[in-house]
C-alpha cells in the first residue's frame, strides 16, 4: 500500500521558471544520481530519477518552480520520480511526483504562490490520498504512516479501504503497516509542535544556506593525496566539502555555514564519527 499525495492539477502547458533547487541543509545529507552518490548541499538542482537521503540530527529545504517548499526530517529516503521548471502561472502546471520511503515531510506554499496550479504527488509507503492542501506533514514510520492536514483538503484512504475526506484543520489520518486506518482525529498542539519540529531546521545545528560566511578547514597538507584521503572521507560521510590549494599547501575545508554555532556543531559531528585533524572556524 501506498500513500499519494496529490495537489490541484488544472491545464498542460508549461511556462518554465528555475529548476527545483536544495535551499538549505542541516548536516549530513546526500543526493544520489544515476548510482553515484554525493553530500547534499544549497543550489543543487533536483532532476528526475534523483533520490535525497538525510542522517541522523538532518534537515533539508527544498524549493520547488511554483513558489512552495519541501521539508525534509532526518533519516529520510525520498525519490524524485518526476519533476519540471513550470511555475504554475499563465496556463502552466507545475508537475512532480515523490516517494516518501521513509521519515518525515511537510509541503507548504506561501500566499503568493497558493494560486499556482500544480500536479503534486507524494506517496507515503502505506497510504492514498488526493490532496487539495496547501499546508500538510506526513511520515513513513517503521509501523505507520502518518497525514495531518494544515490547510486545504485531502481524500485519503489505505488500499482496500474507502476513502476518508479530511477538510478540517489539524486533522490527521492513521494507517498502521497492519490492519485498517484508525478514525480520523485531531491532532492536540503540542503534539503538532513535536511533529513540526521534526522537519524544521534547527538553529546552530549545522546549517549550510546559500550566502552562508562562516568556513572550516581541517588541516594542511603539503601533498594533495593526504588532503584526498580526508576529503573523501568527509564527502562519504556527507559534508560538500572541497580543497583549496595555496602556495603548496592542500586545504580540505567546508563553506557555506550560517553561523559560528552551526560550524562549530559540524566539527562536533564529524568528530564523533570520523578521525580528522584540529579544525579552524573562521569567517
Amino acid at each position: 500500500m501506498r500513500l499519494a499525495i496529490i495537489f490541484g492539477l488544472l491545464l498542460s502547458s508549461f511556462a518554465y521558471a528555475e529548476p527545483a533547487r536544495v535551499e538549505s541543509v542541516q548536516l549530513p545529507a546526500w543526493l544520489e544520481r544515476a548510482g553515484q552518490k554525493k553530500p547534499l548541499a544549497p543550489n543543487m538542482l533536483l532532476l528526475s530519477a534523483d533520490k535525497i537521503m538525510t542522517g541522523a540530527g538532518a534537515r533539508v529545504y527544498l524549493q520547488l518552480p511554483e513558489g512552495s517548499r519541501v521539508k525534509l526530517g532526518e533519516n529520510v529516503n525520498m525519490q524524485v520520480d518526476q519533476i519540471n521548471e513550470a511555475d504554475g502561472k499563465n496556463g502552466s502546471v507545475f508537475k512532480a511526483a515523490l516517494k516518501m520511503v521513509a521519515g518525515a515531510f511537510r509541503f507548504t506554499t506561501n500566499a503568493l504562490s497558493k494560486t499556482a496550479q500544480r500536479e503534486v504527488n507524494v506517496s507515503v509507503s502505506t497510504v492514498t490520498a488526493g490532496i487539495r492542501g496547501t499546508d500538510l506533514w506526513g511520515k513513513a514510520d517503521v509501523d505507520k504512516n502518518v497525514v495531518c492536514l494544515l490547510e486545504g483538503k485531502i481524500a485519503v484512504g489505505a488500499e482496500g479501504y474507502p476513502q476518508v475526506e479530511l477538510n478540517e484543520p489539524l486533522s490527521f489520518y492513521v494507517a498502521p503497516l497492519q490492519g485498517e486506518p484508525l478514525p480520523v482525529g485531531a491532532v492536540d498542539p503540542e503534539k503538532l509542535k513535536l511533529w513540526s519540529a521534526e522537519t524544521e531546521i534547527e538553529g546552530q545545528k549545522g546549517a549550510l544556506i546559500e550566502k552562508g560566511g562562516w568556513r572550516i578547514v581541517w588541516g594542511k597538507y603539503a601533498k594533495v593525496g593526504q588532503a584526498l584521503a580526508l576529503f573523501d572521507r568527509l564527502q562519504a560521510a556527507g559534508y560538500p566539502v572541497k580543497i583549496r590549494s595555496v602556495r603548496g599547501q592542500h586545504r580540505v575545508q567546508l563553506t557555506g555555514l550560517a553561523t559560528a554555532a552551526d560550524a562549530q556543531a559540524v566539527v562536533s559531528k564529524v568528530h564523533a564519527s570520523l578521525a580528522t585533524p584540529l579544525a579552524h572556524i573562521s569567517h
